[in-house]
């Protein structure tokens, strides 16, 4: 018996549809960080990009459990001495840009490098119902029935 190993050019890459309604952050970038490594396919290989292409649609109707509304800080630095800045999950949420908050929770469970970096780019977030990929025909994947600790009320 030999191991299994994709090539590139034997890969399938499919179109899944997540709708952010009341999911649990952490919970939701989890699943789609494996749909983006294609972990959930008996078939997936560690140096091949064999995962789905995956859409997140309502990102800024996600819950953050605890206080972590409140408390959880976001820093990025401007490369200025002393030009580190930070913002609270609670502003950018209501902000211009809600749907950072799931980009940063993917991103950060996804591994450092051109592989990883590609992979991430299969990602598409929308903080609302719209988004411009009906032409793909995605499959709508229910993350809030998988499990109930996946779902909040906020």
């Amino acid at each position: 018996m030999k191991t299994f190993s994709a090539k590139p050019a034997e890969v399938n890459k499919k179109w899944v549809l997540i709708d952010a309604t009341g999911l649990v952050v952490g919970r939701l970038a989890s699943l789609v960080s494996m749909r983006l490594r294609g972990k959930h396919l008996p078939t997936y290989t560690p140096h091949v990009d064999c995962g789905d292409n995956v859409i997140v649609i309502n990102a800024a109707k996600v819950v953050l459990t605890g206080r972590k509304r409140d408390n959880k800080v976001y820093y990025n630095h401007t490369g200025f001495i002393g030009g580190i800045k930070e913002r609270t999950a609670k502003s950018i949420l209501e902000g211009r840009f809600p749907e950072r908050v799931v980009e940063k929770a993917v991103e950060r469970m996804i591994p450092r490098g051109p592989l990883g970096r590609r992979q991430f780019g299969n990602l598409r977030v929308y903080p609302g119902t719209e988004h411009p990929h009906e032409a793909q025909q995605p499959e709508v994947v229910n993350v809030a029935v998988m499990n109930r600790k996946n779902t909040r009320v906020a």
